[in-house]
């Protein structure tokens, strides 16, 4: 038998190959990734953007009632710069320059006789500011400058510097602003009753036919506090069948507190015409009435005399 060539022969045994141990790579360092805006959360992300400027302290006025006014120590020399403080551009300024207006008008008001005018026209400027606080400011100077200069401020003044603010009181007092129109009505019920009625309620008889409704109002509720305080010469002089048939359309008005100031006009009407002894024929009431009916039937439409002689008669 051939025996066969060793190097034929198979291997007596087989080397496996050898497994190499996996070592495990450590992955390289993660870059740090810059979170989105939305990932953030609402801090952070107000730290990172511009911070947004702090609010400005809000100014504050303080109101003064009138009865907490007090004297000034030095009135002469505030007088000498009180106009130039009055015209600053600086609202804070002149709130507080209208504060020390209301303390001379107060206790030093012969200092402002001579300058009423331009004290008039200073009050209604700021009258018609934006800012409430000076509106509302200026409107409490003009209710001190009517008790101290009431009787003095249709003579002293320029016709057209108290037009002006006696529109501005009106158009205040008509006003959805409530802490303003309360103040507004204030110095009209000052203005009424400081005031001469006569030139005032010759002022007032314009805003029968004005076209606000609330305007009307309010000058019908002032018109009525003038008829109040005057007697039947003061009313023989105005016109008594005009004041009488100033009080019949203003009876006919939309509005209830015009309707209402009418009738308190008819009221003051009828008390001083029933008394009147030119008026009278004998001293009975039903004298007096009948001549009262006879009076509204002269100067008014025959509808509008009846709604007159009804209110009294009620």
């Amino acid at each position: 038998m051939a025996l066969r060539s060793l190097d034929n022969a198979l291997p007596t045994s087989m080397e496996r190959p050898r497994k190499v141990a996996k070592v495990a790579t450590p992955p390289p360092p993660a870059v740090a990734r810059k979170p989105a805006p939305a990932e953030l959360a609402p801090d952070s992300r107000v730290s990172e953007e511009k911070a947004p400027p702090l609010p400005a302290v809000e100014q504050s006025v303080e109101y003064v009632v009138s009865e907490e006014i007090t004297p000034l120590s030095d009135p002469h020399t505030k007088m000498a710069v009180l106009l130039d403080e009055l015209n600053s551009k600086d609202w804070m300024s002149v709130c507080q320059a209208l504060n020390d207006l209301r303390r001379m008008a107060l206790h030093h008001s012969s200092y402002l006789v001579p300058i009423l005018g331009n004290v008039a026209e200073v009050i209604v400027k700021a009258m018609k500011s934006p800012r409430s606080a000076l509106c509302k400011t200026s409107i409490m100077a003009s209710t001190d400058i009517f008790h101290s200069f009431g009787h003095l401020l249709l003579s002293t003044t320029e016709e057209n510097a108290f037009d002006q603010l006696l529109l501005q009181l009106l158009l205040k007092a008509s006003q959805d602003k409530r802490f303003v129109c309360e103040e507004a009505e204030k110095a009209l019920e000052k203005m009424a009753i400081s005031t001469s009625p006569l030139p005032l309620l010759k002022k007032l008889q314009s805003y029968v036919h004005h076209a606000n409704l609330r305007v009307r109002a309010k000058a019908a509720v002032a018109m009525s506090k003038c008829v109040s305080k005057m007697g039947i010469e003061v009313m023989k002089e105005f016109g008594l069948a005009t004041l009488l048939q100033m009080a019949a359309e203003l009876l006919n008005d939309r509005l209830p507190e015009a309707r209402e100031a009418a009738r308190s006009m008819i009221y003051s009407m009828y008390g001083e015409f029933s008394n009147d002894s030119d008026l009278k024929k004998d001293d009975d009431e039903s004298s007096a009435a009948e001549s009262w009916q006879n009076f509204c039937s002269s100067s008014l439409a025959p509808i509008a005399a009846q709604s007159v002689a009804k209110i009294v008669s009620l």
